[in-house]
């Protein structure tokens, strides 16, 4: 089952990728955990979840009951004695929320220390992702934000896909080669660009003078019935046919290569 995480500047649409991908895997009849990492947390919305059931969703890092049986310390600890490999494996199935298929968590954010915080959260946070990534026989979409926060030389074998979401602009693209550094750094095997707001093919020749390199794996035009989509609270999949055409031959190209 592929693992696949999703990051790239904030606002290129990486989260409707997330949705996309994930609603076409669970339409195929396999299971899907969709892992909302990044702290805009817009997923659940993205998915279609009704905003009730949405706004029940309490993240991981934000469970202090949780984070201090598992962990031994109290959330916001830094330095002093916690367990750094506390247990997660009965996390997915009994804190995720389900809708149409997809199972979500999500995350949250670690509110101090950076991205270096040795803190019980961020042991709680790495050990799940770990877990989600090496053990768990099911799809895996991880959402993130514009950097590799939850993932560590341990997990980076196990992403079947990295696909960085880039607009056909130069800060995207810088944001995109910062990305792929670190994604090389820790040994992340496989990556890839995607496209979106793309209006000709300028913008795709920009992308292939500005990528590095980087296989392109897809692409989305830019289409203002993604922005009306979002107000009427209807997944891009329900939507945008044409867009579920486009991520289910990113989602075949990753499953030919897993």
């Amino acid at each position: 089952m592929p693992k696949i995480a999703i990051t790239g500047k904030g606002g290129v649409g990486k989260t409707t990728l997330a949705a996309l991908l994930a609603h076409i895997y669970a339409a195929e009849g396999r299971t899907v955990l969709a892992i909302d990492a990044d702290p805009a947390a817009s997923l659940a919305y993205a998915l279609g979840f009704p905003r009730a059931l949405a706004d029940q969703i309490t993240p991981i890092a934000e469970m202090e009951d949780l984070i201090f049986e598992r962990t031994g310390a109290k959330p916001g600890t830094v330095g002093g004695y916690f367990r750094l490999n506390p247990k997660v494996d009965d996390i997915p199935d009994e804190l995720s929320a389900e809708y149409r298929g997809v199972k979500l968590l999500q995350l949250g954010t670690i509110k101090m220390g950076g991205s270096g915080c040795i803190c019980p959260e961020s042991a709680l946070l790495r050990n799940l992702v770990t877990h989600l990534l090496v053990a768990r026989n099911e799809v895996v979409i991880l959402d993130m934000e514009a950097g590799i926060e939850h993932l560590g030389r341990g997990t980076a074998g196990a992403v079947d896909a990295f696909l960085i979401v880039v607009e056909p602009v130069r800060r995207s693209l810088d944001t995109a080669m910062r990305i792929h550094k670190l994604a090389t750094d820790i040994g992340v095997p496989r990556y890839y660009l995607v496209g979106n707001k793309i209006r000709d093919d300028a913008d795709l020749a920009f992308i292939a003078q500005h990528g590095g390199g980087i296989p392109l794996a897809g692409y989305f035009p830019h289409d203002d019935r993604v922005s009306a989509a979002d107000r009427d609270g209807v997944p891009v999949y329900d939507a945008l046919p044409e867009f579920v055409t486009q991520a289910a031959a990113i989602a075949a190209l990753i499953d030919s290569e897993s």
